[in-house]
């Protein structure tokens, strides 16, 4: 899609520092759940640039030039990812590129967002998986003040004064970002957000773990993907139907249940739903183990708290 652009960077291959081993598989990870949603149909308009060797490198200048060919436009959405060596002294912080020798000859961060901030697009997202990645957006490194303009979001790997870490062979983050993109961070309706995905890496991470940092100045939170909701929502819709309000509980008997001594086929149906419900833990039983015995003791169930959110979001029309 035309109006939602994202440029992916991978640098392995450094010339007089030590080179690493994961960013590009990470690039290439990235690159294929931006762009299409998982129903296939296109998503991200992805540029992916990786410096993979002497011929294939990535200079400072090259960086910059496609951070502003990427941020000039209007669009609804203008994605960053990086992934490579980053660097943090009392200036500010650093995203390394091939040529590098001193970690300040790099492309400096508040570069990178004074670019972002100068964008007319709608929503600017960076997302760095490099070492002091969360300084990013600071006003210096000494002070912990970010500057933001509205339609910014920073999602980073580490805090400023973390490494971000490599496990088989792929970035730790990544490797969560990517879970989150293909689905785990996605809420009922098959949507997944830049806050739905800091949510999962976060919990994802312990306290003694390389800790991600999240920064953001946007009215509401756009969606990066869409993936198979874990109901059709024509069906999540009638969760307004059997409940006609938030705190009552629906009776259940006997005849709910399909293999009753008195079935009866529209109990079935009603049933056959509510233990949907109950499976993405919108409803559960009233005094019973399982939906099953809630109907043949004739209990009853109700919504969860996540039910009731949900309720109300219909209630409101707002899915």
């Amino acid at each position: 899609m035309k109006d939602r652009k994202a440029l992916i960077i991978g640098i392995d291959y450094y010339k007089d520092i030590n080179s690493l081993f994961g960013c590009i598989n990470d690039a290439y990870s990235v690159k294929s759940v931006l762009d299409r949603h998982s129903d296939g149909t296109k998503n991200f308009d992805v540029d992916i640039l990786v410096g993979s060797g002497p011929d294939n490198s990535i200079t400072r200048k090259e960086l910059k030039n496609k951070v502003e060919e990427l941020f000039k436009d209007k669009n609804d959405i203008a994605l960053f990812y990086f992934a490579g060596h980053g660097y943090i002294e009392s200036t500010g912080g650093y995203l390394i590129t091939s040529e590098c020798v001193d970690g300040d000859d790099g492309f400096p961060t508040n570069e990178l967002m004074q670019i972002a901030n100068d964008s007319p697009a709608n929503n600017k997202i960076i997302i760095l998986d490099c070492c002091h990645s969360g300084v990013t957006g600071n006003s210096s490194p000494n002070e912990d003040k970010s500057i933001l303009k509205e339609g910014i979001t920073i999602l980073t790997a580490s805090s400023p004064n973390q490494f971000a870490k490599e496990e088989n062979g792929s970035g730790v983050f990544t490797t969560l970002f990517v879970d989150a993109m293909n689905g785990s961070a996605s809420n009922l309706v098959g949507d997944i957000t830049p806050g739905s995905i800091y949510a999962h890496i976060d919990q994802s991470l312990g306290s003694w773990e390389q800790r991600p940092i999240f920064k953001t100045n946007v009215r509401s939170f756009t969606t990066l993907r869409k993936v198979q909701p874990p109901i059709i929502l024509s069906e999540l819709r009638e969760l307004t139907s059997l409940f006609k309000g938030k705190g009552e509980e629906f009776q259940l008997d006997p005849s709910f249940e399909p293999e009753s001594e008195n079935p009866n086929k529209l109990n079935n149906e009603k049933f056959a739903l509510l233990q949907k419900f109950n499976r993405i833990n919108l409803v559960i039983p009233v005094g019973a183990p399982h939906m099953w015995h809630a109907a043949m003791q004739s209990k009853s169930c109700k919504l969860t708290v996540l039910g009731e959110h949900y309720w109300n979001l219909i209630k409101n029309e707002r899915i």
